[in-house]
């Protein structure tokens, strides 16, 4: 499989939603295969909160493949024999695109507090920027999981002929105050820590100190990315075989799962990226301005693909059935499809479980 990461780089205004701009700005993005000489076998991928543009494979001294590698490459259900893959690291993120810690052009310092909030409208027309640059005007497919869903769904609704099929997983039409109630542990947990110093810390700091704050945000998002059973299978209520059951701060083995997991988070994602990450997902609304939601899924011309997993402990089911069943009342029940995946592994099912739906993949995507 042929992997490619570049950058783009915009000198032109990116307007927002909110009123605000982006003077300029960047997108680090990677591609997987060829593109076809017409640029009509191109499939796109948008990827969740902490995911990035390595979607797949794996570089030369990298001990984990890409965040997808099961489901994209030679062969697999996104097959890079035939298809040119692209996946561009959102606006905002921390892993190359511009973001909180880049630089202004007006102050030539770091915006930091002075990013302005992106909505999900903001993050799909910075990448509609770059397939114009890369004179890509339509896409097979729009596939995401998560925020990467929001993603595909913002495509159907507002650029209905870009692609032909949209695939959105694990989402929702808009963030409930479940999901929105686990973010604000995040948050406030981020902005009271000493280390954030209001979002004027020194980088060093989190790579020496690591940031706590983000580390609790985390375990949050653990707990709600996975599900009851599986932790219950998983650990059970084994405690640490170093530790004493009646220490105060001996642990179970559940305890040392999440302090392993969120304690090195800091060291490779950006706190103010991650407020501001919660703050786009936290404001997403499928029925957007004076649209109802019903006027906005009215827009939608491609065929939409809505994969949902049993045990999702922050998106729920029923919301993708919502969708559906929204669509089948404004007469689309030809362009919508739903399927719910009996998952094990809670909300990363979509990324873990891939075995479970990828030959639905390979059929929505046969002799396209």
């Amino acid at each position: 499989m042929k992997i490619e990461t570049k950058v783009e780089k915009f000198n032109e205004p990116l307007y927002l939603e909110s009123g605000r701009l982006l003077e300029k700005f960047e997108i680090i993005y990677e591609t997987y295969g060829e593109l076809n000489e017409d640029k009509s076998n191109v499939i796109v991928i948008c990827h969740a909160l902490s995911g990035s543009h390595h979607a797949a494979g794996r570089y030369a001294d990298e001990a984990k493949p890409g965040w997808w590698d099961k489901f994209i490459g030679d062969g697999k259900a996104i097959d890079t024999k035939k298809y040119f893959v692209i996946c561009s690291n959102n606006i905002g993120s921390s892993y190359g695109s511009t973001n909180p810690m880049s630089i202004d052009p007006s102050t030539k310092k770091e915006y930091r507090l002075k990013f302005p909030v992106l909505a999900i409208s903001d993050i799909v027309k910075a990448q509609m920027k770059l397939y114009k640059r890369l004179g890509i005007s339509n896409a097979v497919a729009v596939i995401g999981g998560s925020m990467g869903g929001m993603q595909a769904l913002c495509y159907a609704i507002e650029y209905p002929t870009f692609a032909k099929e949209i695939i959105a997983l694990a989402t929702t039409a808009y963030t409930r105050p479940w999901a929105i109630a686990f973010n604000k542990i995040g948050i406030e947990a981020i902005r009271h820590d000493p280390i954030f110093k209001n979002g004027n810390y020194a980088k060093d700091d989190l790579k020496a100190l690591g940031l706590p704050g983000l580390a609790i945000g985390r375990m949050a998002g653990l707990i709600c990315y996975l599900s009851p059973n599986l932790f219950n299978k998983k650990f059970g209520r084994d405690y640490a075989s170093t530790d004493g059951l009646y220490e105060l701060f001996g642990r179970f083995e559940v305890e040392k799962y999440l302090e392993y997991n969120a304690y090195s988070f800091p060291k490779y994602f950006d706190p103010l990226s991650y407020l501001y990450i919660c703050k786009t997902m936290n404001i997403f609304d499928a029925g957007r301005n004076k649209d109802k939601i019903e006027d906005s899924f009215d827009k939608v011309q491609a065929n939409l693909h809505l994969i949902a997993f049993s045990d999702d402990m922050l998106f729920f089911p029923e919301e993708m059935e919502e969708i559906r069943d929204i669509m089948i009342k404004l007469g689309r029940e030809n362009q919508v499809t739903y399927k719910l995946i009996e998952s094990q592994s809670g909300h990363d099912s979509f990324l873990v479980e891939v075995e479970k739906f990828e030959d639905h993949v390979r059929e929505i995507l046969k002799d396209k």
